[in-house]
């Protein structure tokens, strides 16, 4: 067993030994029926699996087994498979013959609204031989269930306040070996904490054990992130720290920002007043609590409705708190849970008539009938602009007409913690936008300039739900797509 694979049994994060079920060898899993959910995505990554290889050089699928993860409307299949591979006796590709192999493979897939996309493919050559009756207990898989299920093992124990400095202290670390025994106890050790944190349930110990490498990579490239940042920024541990980028892109991220124009918006006129120094909306009444859009790409929705929210209150003197579900079911031309755009959504809300408010439409995290009802509607808009890219006037446009709708390069902000936040630009190009959020505010802290950033991941991310980012650089694109609703 790897030394930090003892680590996290010692600790107690991994299951005893369970026993082996009569008739069963001790060491062994037995391979089921594949279920006819499974063969769907198991021939999606079949295919990408095979893509680019000639005919006769192809892999078939054999057995399948795995587990799946509903999100709303979205499922993730976590799949362990075996492929065949057909022997290789070309010359002019193999300088030895090669007889047929079998492999062991895990694969994830993501399944959203009937598109595929592979996230994650290991594969490696099995040694043992298989039968239809077993399986090498350690062969290595990840099945993903970290909600309520059996035999999941969940930790609670207490977890330290300062969690930066624990980061802090695996970073000298990071530079030696990790398979070292000193790497392995501390990883394990946050790790642990991490769990128990995030409240986080595993179903196996591969599955821990894939988690624990994911984890343990991502350290390393939030110390990375760490290096390279400009401002003031601290990376680490936050409750994404799990996920392969991958992941945290599909899930959480919106592609569209970037591939996709939107309605075409009139031009908002210029504020002439000048900028103060510093301005707040939180403090004056113009912005609700922070949200959460769950594991949806559903940022579009609240980055719309919060500066919707700061509109309504700026001309009516009431903040309510409106319906993201609303955009979610009812505007036919942005994609839910796949992503969208804030210009399309503007024109939704026209269209429909109104916004609805949470209480009486309340979000759910997929994509479900529309439920929009005129009646209910509290909130009206009369028409939506795009700002200009200079960052004064957007800072002066804020001040005076309210909180404003962005988007931005989501770079570091699966590690982001506190401190204002500003990379390199080559890392966090504005030509790369994918996360649509709310300008609230800006000021200085000491002499760094930064924008206040409303963001829809919960209060248990960043600076209590909020993300700082350097401002007057047109740092990660937070200028190239500000937008707000009209209302008269």
């Amino acid at each position: 067993m790897a030394p930090w694979l003892q680590v996290l049994w010692l600790l107690g994060l991994l299951p005893g030994a369970a026993p082996a079920p009569p008739g069963r060898a001790a060491g062994a899993q037995a391979w089921e029926p594949a279920s006819p959910e499974l063969l769907g995505p198991a021939r999606f990554a079949l295919e990408m699996y095979n893509r680019g290889r000639a005919a006769g050089m192809r892999a078939v699928l054999g057995a399948v087994r795995g587990r799946v993860r509903r999100a709303g409307r979205g499922s993730l299949y976590s799949l362990k498979v075996t492929l065949e591979e057909p022997p290789c006796n070309d010359p002019t590709v193999c300088q030895l013959p090669v007889s047929k192999k079998t492999l062991l493979c895990s694969f994830e897939v993501l399944d959203e609204l009937g598109k595929h996309m592979l996230l994650r493919r290991d594969c490696g050559p099995v040694d043992t031989k298989i039968t239809g009756a077993g399986i090498p207990k350690d062969a290595g898989i990840a099945q993903i269930r970290l909600h309520s299920g059996s035999a999941l093992i969940s930790l609670f124990q207490p977890y330290p306040d300062d969690r930066s400095e624990t980061f802090s202290s695996v970073l000298p670390l990071l530079n030696k070996d990790p398979l070292t025994q000193d790497f392995s106890v501390k990883m394990a050790s946050i790790f642990k904490d991490f769990v128990t944190t995030y409240n986080r349930t595993y179903e196996t110990k591969e599955e821990a054990r894939w988690r624990m490498s994911i984890f343990a990579s991502n350290m390393v490239r939030a110390q990375k992130i760490q290096a390279l940042d400009r401002g003031t920024a601290q990376y680490g541990v936050t409750k994404f720290s799990d996920l392969t980028e991958e992941e945290f892109r599909t899930i959480y991220l919106n592609p569209l920002l970037k591939e996709q124009p939107g309605m075409k918006m009139r031009r908002a006129k210029s504020v002439d007043d000048p900028a103060p120094p510093e301005w707040d909306w939180r403090s004056k009444g113009a912005v609700t609590e922070v949200k959460d859009q769950g594991m949806c790409g559903s940022c579009w929705a609240f980055s719309v409705t919060g500066n919707v929210e700061g509109q309504w209150f700026l001309k009516r003197g009431a903040l309510l708190s409106l319906s993201e579900q609303e955009l979610l079911d009812c505007d036919k031309v942005d994609k839910a849970c796949l992503g969208g755009l804030p210009s399309n959504a503007y024109s939704a809300i026209k269209t429909l008539g109104g916004l609805e408010t949470e209480d009486d439409y309340s979000y759910h995290g997929h994509l479900q009938t529309c439920n929009f009802s005129a009646e209910k509607a509290k909130v009206y808009i009369n028409d939506s602009v795009e700002l200009g890219q200079n960052e004064q006037k957007l800072a002066a446009w804020l001040a005076k007409k309210g909180p404003i709708s962005v988007a931005i390069n989501a770079f570091g902000m699966q590690f982001y913690r506190h401190g204002i936040s500003h990379p390199l630009r080559p890392l966090c190009s504005p030509w790369l936008i994918d996360h649509a959020v709310l300008l609230v505010g800006y000021g200085n802290r000491s002499t760094v300039p930064f924008w206040a950033i409303k963001n829809s991941w919960g209060t248990d991310w960043g600076e209590e739900g909020y993300y700082y980012l350097y401002r007057g650089s047109g740092a990660c694109g937070v200028n190239t797509m500000a937008s707000s609703a009209v209302v008269n």
